[in-house]
């Protein structure tokens, strides 16, 4: 399942990340986001705004195209 299809304050684990972007994949490893950590969404702002998500004790937003991407799995 992709991580925007996953509800508010549910604890997922990252199972692929999927950014074709290589800028992206390396600054969300840099923020603690790869495969096998543990995620929760916190807030998500209206309008296709970004999304607030809490991995290793920080919240970090994103945005919601590079959230679509990231493949999880409920724990």
């Amino acid at each position: 399942m992709k991580l925007t299809d996953t509800n508010i304050n549910t604890l997922v684990t990252v199972v692929q990340l999927g950014c074709r972007n290589p800028l992206v994949s390396r600054r969300l490893c840099d923020l603690g986001i790869v495969e096998g950590c543990q995620i929760c969404i916190k807030q998500r702002l209206p309008f296709g705004g970004p999304i607030t998500l809490e991995a290793n004790g920080q919240k970090v937003a994103i945005r919601r195209k590079e959230a679509h991407q990231i493949e999880v799995e409920a724990v």
